[in-house]
């Protein structure tokens, strides 16, 4: 059997990891062939595909990235994508696909899966929110990036005495805000799912002064205000329909300066949370995750993604995009409220 591999939307660390312990499981236990599509679903469609043997994934478990490259390809958004990705695959002799990514790049593998392509998908995204997996690989580095930049931060913040605004990734879901708000000892985090109120973060913010400490604010990209609308950058999409975010830092900072008298500033930190070499945790877990995604493919579980229930890995089908994304529990996020102010 020859066994394509493609890694789909933003860079992630751990990818690599997959890629690895795929080839190998694949080729030393199964006898199977392997082939890269470069660029995610843009590869696919373009047929550029490269050999993907044990030489290629030698000493790649600690690098960043992918050395498939990905990108944000919609195949449904080209003329004739899915024909293109069907000759392809028969061009190159692929039998199978193991699809590595996030809600955008698995919902268009669910969709190929129901319409005959042999996949198995393989969940990644440093925001952990794709669903039926308790983590995604790429979460637990940018959660350590995260949290060490507001370790940082707060040493400059209490030197100036002004507050500093924290932005991080999270275009539905608040993960990284949360996990990595409380690891600092932010003051206040707010997340996707729960709108806040700039009032309440005012007064949290005038009272950490009164003690004569500097506040640290962390908010997801995509955390809305009460009554108002997401802070966009620009309205430009890609090609799954989604607005560039990032913004919502810049207009808190100066909401709190306006609002308490105070100096506020911001840093978002942007692509450094998904860029680098990826933790132990996301090692380990992305190698189980290829290990066990070729035992689905010798297997014939095709439309299923395997994923992490506790300490097992299990199979679940793909998540396609109607599938809910997986977001913050309220009771979770209200544990945390305690140390806001």
């Amino acid at each position: 059997m020859k066994v394509g591999v493609l890694t789909g939307g933003g860079d992630c660390p751990g990818l690599n990891a997959v890629i690895r312990s795929v080839v190998r499981k694949g080729v030393q236990e199964y006898g199977f062939e392997f082939a890269g599509l470069r660029d995610g679903w843009l590869g696919a469609l373009q047929g550029h595909v490269v050999p993907l043997g044990v030489p290629e994934v030698r000493g790649i478990l600690p690098r960043g990235g992918t050395i498939l490259g990905s990108s944000r390809t919609n195949p449904f958004k080209h003329e004739d994508g899915v024909r293109r990705i069907r000759d392809t695959l028969t061009a190159h002799g692929i039998d199978a696909l193991v699809v590595i990514g996030g809600e955008d790049t698995l919902g268009v593998a669910a969709e190929l899966s129901r319409q005959g392509i042999p996949i198995v998908g393989v969940p990644k995204t440093i925001d952990n929110d794709v669903p039926g997996t308790d983590y995604t690989f790429g979460f637990d580095t940018a959660v350590g990036i995260a949290a060490e930049a507001i370790d940082r931060l707060h040493t400059t913040a209490e030197s100036h005495m002004r507050t500093l605004v924290v932005e991080v990734m999270g275009r539905h879901s608040g993960w990284i805000a949360l996990h990595a708000g409380v690891a600092g000892g932010a003051n206040v985090i707010l997340i996707p799912e729960r709108p806040f109120d700039i009032d309440q973060v005012c007064a949290w913010v005038k009272s950490r002064f009164e003690f004569h400490y500097a506040p640290i604010v962390v908010t997801a990209e995509g955390a809305v205000p009460k009554e108002g609308q997401m802070v966009l950058k620009d309205r430009s999409l890609d090609e799954y329909g989604h607005v560039r975010l990032s913004g919502i830092g810049d207009w808190l900072a100066r909401e709190i300066s306006e609002r308490t008298g105070t100096d506020a500033r911001t840093t978002v930190l942007g692509h450094v949370q998904r860029g680098g070499t990826p933790s132990a945790f996301d090692r380990w877990l992305a190698t189980r995750f290829g290990l066990h995604a070729v035992d689905a493919v010798k297997d014939g579980a095709f439309g299923t993604m395997v994923a992490l229930n506790g300490t097992r890995i299990v199979r679940v089908p793909i998540p396609d995009a109607e599938t809910p994304t997986k977001v913050v529990d309220p009771s979770l996020y209200s544990e945390f409220e305690v140390f806001f102010g």
